[in-house]
């Protein structure tokens, strides 16, 4: 009884905040799974499971409160899909650990990029702009995110999400209500891909079912939590959580040794609180020379 309270809560925290903030979700959870033995192919095809149903309990939430861009929602959906589903048949034979590091390097220095665009770009006045993302743009984009999200357990979120925020025409907040609902679709080909190459009797379905329930309770909170949240702050708490994730990922790649984490992971949080401290500090400026805060 205690293991499943402990994986209920698991699920509600990391549909928290992938909910909220657009990614940690599989790779929350797949962490989990993985610390108890469970062999990753097996782990992943868990987690894409329980997405089914908490990604689409996410996507009508994130509908409701209108944090969505349909039309760049059906662009993705189609090539995440199929990254996704080939991704997950061939998951035994994919060098993962390999491009890892590359992929995480990139993403390490979008998370950079996106602190610095909300904290003095003035990101939010981003959602002005009416510019489109293309079919040229997106296409390889989702057929990568999806092809990783497999592979990985999680990727879809931590890929999609800053690439998409990079673009100083895309609202924060419809930026993670649009890859939160479009990760349904990569969910159930990955699910679909998994069944064919493993067959339903790996799946755990105790780690399935503990981790839906804590999802779908989760999920309507995330949705009402990034219409709430300003969009500058929004970004900076996405950029850090980024910034933390891929750290993470490249201290174990580069077999760092153990007793240097605690500083690195220190320094991150450190930075990141302060520029959440200056984006709050920001946004309170702008109200006042708009007149909006009453003194």
């Amino acid at each position: 009884m205690k293991k499943l309270i402990v994986f209920v809560f698991v699920g509600f925290i990391a549909q928290l905040i992938d909910g909220s903030l657009g990614m940690a979700y599989g790779v929350t959870s797949t962490t989990l799974l993985l610390t108890f033995g469970i062999a990753p192919a097996v782990a992943s095809a868990s987690v894409h499971l329980a997405e089914v149903v908490t990604t689409a309990a996410s996507g009508v939430s994130h509908w409701k409160f209108g944090n969505i861009d349909r039309d760049m929602v059906v662009k993705l959906i189609i090539p995440g899909s199929v990254g996704a589903f080939v991704g997950a048949c061939f998951l035994s034979n994919l060098p993962g650990d390999l491009i890892k590091p590359y992929i995480s390097l990139f993403l390490l220095a979008l998370g950079f990029y996106i602190i610095y665009r909300f904290l003095f770009l003035n990101g939010r006045s981003s959602s002005k702009s009416k510019k489109q993302w293309s079919n040229k743009q997106l296409i390889p984009l989702g057929l990568t995110a999806g092809f990783l999200d497999a592979t990985g357990g999680g990727g879809w979120g931590p890929i999609a999400t800053p690439i998409l925020l990079a673009n100083k025409s895309t609202e924060a907040r419809k930026v993670i209500g649009t890859v939160d609902t479009s990760e349904f679709a990569i969910a159930l080909s990955a699910t679909l891909g998994f069944a064919i190459s493993l067959g339903w009797e790996q799946v755990n379905w105790y780690w399935v079912l503990t981790l839906m329930a804590g999802g779908i309770v989760a999920a309507p909170i995330a949705a009402w939590l990034v219409r709430k949240l300003p969009s500058h702050l929004l970004g900076v708490l996405v950029g850090g959580l980024i910034i933390l994730t891929n750290a993470r990922t490249l201290l174990h790649a580069w077999e760092v040794p153990a007793p240097v984490y605690p500083t690195v992971y220190g320094l991150i949080v450190i930075g990141w609180a302060t520029a959440v401290w200056m984006a709050i500090k920001n946004g309170r400026k702008g109200k006042v020379a708009s007149g909006e805060m009453v003194s």
